[in-house]
């Protein structure tokens, strides 16, 4: 009998420079841990690189700390790109780094990009133009994704800026999205009205989480039966009684 799984699927660590320089792993999974939360993914902007901390961290929490990436197209859509296991996650990494757009982060003008270990110590910075777009079309990036068994989700397709929607003009009836994402700045209802011609996509809702502050402000409730990355991927596709709840 499925039972629900409370889920945030979009939080940022301090790797991505618009983020809080507090956003740990460390400090993400004891705030999850603090309101309930069965589900996170660290959504990183291009990058993985804080994913497995979090992962490993989470399992001593109970919580499914999945890796995943914000990873933004060539057309500027932020897609998220959730991954069962970590190395299906550096290799869809890979091939992020691959086709990033020239250039180095300006620390002084998009903030930091840190790599941190699970005692909140520094391990590096992250050099690369991570807040920038990739060579690869939302068409591409979703195939990529898939080809490492992920799941592809349009992010905030309600916002002006990076979402399908804004800069797409609509979602290509050929994309084959796992979900699309609604941010905590629009009621269900709302969405519900303003792309109800997207209803036959199943639909999460998430914080985006910059800060420790703004976890689990927006989260999807996953009715199945155990807090796994499959049993999520089956709750998308309605399978066996297994549902979502925004």
């Amino acid at each position: 009998m499925p039972i629900e799984f409370r889920a945030d699927l979009h939080i940022h660590t301090c790797l991505s420079p618009c983020a809080d320089i507090g956003m740990t792993p460390l400090r993400i999974i004891e705030k999850a841990a603090s309101l309930g939360l069965n589900i996170i993914a660290i959504s990183d902007h291009n990058s993985a690189e804080n994913a497995e901390v979090a992962r490993r961290l989470g399992m001593k929490k109970g919580i499914n700390a999945i890796p995943g990436m914000e990873i933004t197209s060539s057309e500027e859509v932020h897609v998220l790109g959730l991954f069962r296991h970590i190395k299906d996650a550096w290799k869809m990494q890979n091939i992020v780094y691959e086709n990033l757009q020239p250039g180095e982060n300006d620390e002084n003008v998009f903030g930091m990009q840190v790599v941190v270990n699970e005692e909140e110590e520094v391990l590096g910075f992250n050099r690369r133009l991570l807040i920038g777009a990739t060579r690869l079309s939302v068409n591409n990036l979703v195939e990529a994704i898939h080809s490492f068994n992920g799941i592809a989700i349009a992010a905030h397709i309600d916002r002006e800026g990076f979402g399908i929607i804004s800069q797409l003009g609509f979602i290509p009836s050929d994309l084959k999205l796992d979900a699309l994402e609604i941010s905590s700045r629009v009621p269900i209802k709302e969405a519900e009205s303003r792309f109800k011609e997207y209803s036959h996509i199943p639909w999460i809702v998430s914080s985006d989480a910059h800060s420790l502050n703004d976890i689990g402000k927006a989260c999807t409730g996953f009715f199945m039966e155990h807090s796994t990355f499959e049993e999520l991927r089956l709750a998308l596709k309605g399978t066996g009684g297994r549902k979502i709840s925004c």
